[in-house]
């Protein structure tokens, strides 16, 4: 399976919610999408299996995850001391293109991934373009000096909302404090649903 390239707004129509952040189109169609969007759904629909195989999907979607990457970072998790949802989560928070896009120099994670994907950020000083690279606390993640006149960069949009991440604007540097907990973790998704799907 290659990776979702399609409309956004569809998949969140799907789940009915904007996972991907605001969305003008879905706040106008927020139902599923097909010419039977409106109709009710099958009753079958809500079967255990069902929901908790939704709930992974959700979380894939919303961190732009293929299905190997996603089952290798539970993998990871569930190897480490600790509540293995929680720990599926922050992992997924630990990675340099949802990083970038939490301190606001993307408006999605898509695009986040495509920065770093093109070399525009160094992290601790060093080239780095690997998109699902994990951070530390204490990680510096820095726009390159060449890069520092394009547009997105020089937008004004970039704001720190999250405690776990601070902003230099003068520097154009970020750095990650500290691993999230996970009431600070915005994301609606359940993982445990995640973990019961996964320990079938």
């Amino acid at each position: 399976m290659a990776r979702y390239r399609g409309p956004s707004t569809k998949i969140a129509r799907k789940f009915g919610e904007s996972i991907f952040g605001y969305d003008k189109a879905f706040e106008k169609r927020n139902y599923p999408p097909g010419q039977h969007g409106l109709a009710k759904k099958r009753k079958g629909a809500s079967k255990e299996y069902a929901i908790q195989l939704r709930e992974k999907q959700k979380a894939k979607y919303t961190y732009g995850l293929l299905e190997r990457q996603f089952r290798n970072t539970f993998e990871r998790a569930s190897r480490k001391e600790g509540v293995t949802g929680q720990l599926l989560l922050q992992l997924l928070e630990q990675r340099l293109d949802n990083v970038v896009y939490r301190l606001g120099l993307s408006s999605s994670r898509r695009g986040a991934r495509q920065l770093v994907s093109h070399g525009h950020l160094l992290v601790n000083g060093q080239s780095v373009n690997i998109p699902s690279y994990s951070l530390r606390p204490g990680d510096r993640i820095t726009v390159k000096e060449k890069s520092k006149k394009m547009s997105i960069f020089t937008s004004g949009n970039i704001t720190n909302k999250y405690p776990w991440l601070d902003w230099n604007g003068s520097a154009m540097e970020g750095t990650f404090i500290a691993i999230p907990e996970r009431e600070q973790i915005p994301e609606n998704i359940n993982e445990q649903l995640i973990v019961e799907l996964y320990s079938k």
